[in-house]
């Protein structure tokens, strides 16, 4: 039994959508926390957001409905915990490849005995006044997802996906693309096989599939639901910024060249 809807949804299959937090300001946090998402992700692999950085973003979405999501630099002990720590209900972990790699993250985000996370007094149990509590319900509370972005990981789906602790896979469309040679041909037929290979595989082990829509049109929403994954990223703070910039100053200038100022 788990307290974290995100784990739940992910367990049960259930849809939800998220979205994703590059800029790092907990206004930009605060702004999308109320849109109504399911989830946001902080991207710590991409980005230069740091762990303090990290822990004012939480402190921005707390309160509020999104189940907070770290992405972290890379599959490491301290970064996975580091970032539990401070507040995240759940990582996202890239470059997993292989079975081993998937063990490794669990390892890092779960106590003893089912990993290697350390125990302390910190932000995620009130700093010590929750201890007891949070150390007895968090194996069951923190979200595992492992990055599925290679060729070599697609290889290994199977193998990924039997490992316990592993609620779910999140595709990096454009990495997966990358590793195919066809670097940014995310509609690819090389790369909608990998994708629809990886779904299918979730199906078999009871697990979610999860993908980024990076440019959210409603064809690639749909075609994503109909593919059958239900951890869907809806753009990102830096993408939902650039293009409602760019559409505000189209629109103005239409209406100048068109005689709006007289």
């Amino acid at each position: 039994m788990t307290n974290n809807s995100i784990r739940k949804a992910l367990i049960e299959r259930n849809i939800t959508f998220g979205t994703w937090i590059q800029i790092g300001h907990p206004a930009a946090a605060e702004i999308l926390a109320n849109t109504g998402f399911d989830w946001i992700a902080v991207d710590c692999e991409h980005t230069d957001i740091e762990i303090e950085c990290f822990s004012n973003i939480a402190r921005g979405m707390y309160g509020r409905v999104p189940v907070p999501l770290v992405r972290v630099r890379e599959n490491n002990i301290l970064a996975i915990r580091q970032v539990i720590d401070a507040g995240a209900e759940g990582v996202i972990v890239p470059l997993i490849s292989t079975a081993e790699d998937a063990k490794k993250a669990v390892a890092a985000a779960k106590y003893p005995p089912l990993g290697v996370r350390g125990y302390a007094f910190s932000r995620v149990n009130n700093w010590g006044v929750d201890f007891d509590s949070y150390s007895k319900s968090a194996n069951d509370d923190v979200a595992v997802i492992v990055m599925i972005e290679t060729k070599q990981a697609v290889d290994n789906i199977d193998e990924i996906l039997s490992v316990e602790g592993v609620d779910g896979v999140f595709i990096g469309p454009y990495d997966l693309s990358g590793s195919y040679g066809i670097a940014g041909q995310t509609s690819n037929p090389i790369v909608l096989k990998a994708c629809a290979n990886i779904v299918e595989t979730c199906f078999k082990h009871s697990k979610s599939a999860g993908i980024h829509v990076v440019i959210p049109t409603s064809q690639e929403i749909k075609r994503t639901i109909d593919g059958g994954f239900t951890f869907i990223a809806l753009g990102m703070d830096t993408v939902f910024l650039n293009d409602a910039s760019r559409k505000a100053l189209e629109i103005a200038r239409v209406q100048l060249n068109s005689g709006g100022s007289k």
